[in-house]
């Protein structure tokens, strides 16, 4: 079976050199492609700098990003399309990190368990063992793979989620400041993103940009709660949107969401410092004092051990 190992990892490089090949051929297909076009359109001098444009980026990018996309979509489209809706949304929620598409995404998920499972099984042969336990721990090391980019994708939602959480007291505040100032809604949130670069105003700048598009400013605030699901932005969304349909002035409802924002957080800070002497019981207990009792009672062991021994 060892025998083996050299024709499995020919196998897996080829498949790899293929899939680069493949990446290869298809950017350069599309750029001939393009350069036709152009040529036909009459843009000959449009078409050379294009192409003195993407010679000059790295071959990370011209070659190697758009070579491993492809072959991440080609993976996930032979994935089970179990959970699509719920991966669907967490990479919604997560902010779609990378600018990963669902069918990237499963294709991800299976290149990690295709990678985990042959190395793990590569490494216990060449560690010299049976064939069938090593297999046994290469379907584990494929369902690790398989689940490791939904923690990761997991971990960048409460992320984000936290740190829309954390800047909205703030970006409510200078929001309510320049509505006083005479700014419209939509200036005003423009003027909060210029303020801030974080999750809270890349939302912000989504907002107008939908506007400005022509989507009513209800739906698009709506469209932020379904982009974050922050259960404090969805009351402050609820209101704004109440507020916009009965005619209340937009001035005194962010005068009281801002001071509601305020006092959660003040509320979250104080939870958080009464979990503190909780939290650290675990460190105490397993690491500080066992070293304060081998240096208070370490001195008194070899005396007890004299003792009793003299005992017997």
């Amino acid at each position: 079976m060892i025998e083996q190992i050299p024709l499995l990892i020919s196998i897996i490089t080829g498949l790899c050199v293929g899939m680069l090949c493949f990446g290869v051929y298809s950017l350069r297909r599309g750029r001939t492609l393009a350069s036709d076009r152009l040529a036909e359109q009459g843009g000959g001098p449009a078409a050379e700098g294009i192409d003195e444009v993407d010679l000059s980026e790295r071959f990370l990018t011209r070659v190697l990003k758009p070579s491993l996309r492809r072959s991440l979509s080609v993976l996930g489209r032979i994935t089970p399309a179990g959970n699509m809706d719920r991966l669907q949304n967490d990479l919604l929620l997560a902010g779609r990190p990378a600018n990963l598409t669902l069918l990237d995404f499963l294709g991800l998920k299976l290149l990690a368990a295709l990678l985990l499972g042959v190395g793990v099984f590569a490494v216990l042969m060449a560690r010299h063992m049976g064939a069938l336990p090593a297999l046994l721990f290469c379907v584990v090391g494929g369902m690790v793979g398989l689940y490791l980019p939904n923690f990761w994708v997991r971990s960048r939602k409460k992320g984000r989620q936290k740190a829309i959480c954390r800047a909205l007291p703030d970006a409510l505040d200078m929001l309510s400041i320049c509505v006083d100032a005479g700014l419209g809604f939509e200036a005003a949130l423009m003027k909060v993103s210029e303020r801030w670069e974080n999750q809270r105003t890349e939302q912000f700048r989504r907002v107008v940009s939908e506007v400005h598009m022509g989507v009513r400013r209800s739906e698009a605030l709506r469209h932020v709660v379904e982009r974050t699901d922050v259960p404090e932005v969805a009351s402050f969304i609820a209101v704004l949107v109440q507020a916009d349909k009965l005619g209340v002035g937009i001035t005194n409802v962010l005068h009281s969401q801002s001071k509601a924002a305020r006092q959660k957080r003040r509320q979250r800070a104080e939870e958080a410092g009464r979990k503190a002497p909780i939290k650290m019981l675990i460190p105490l207990v397993l690491f500080i004092f066992p070293a304060m009792f081998v240096v208070i009672l370490g001195p008194a062991v070899p005396r007890f051990m004299e003792f009793f021994g003299g005992l017997s």
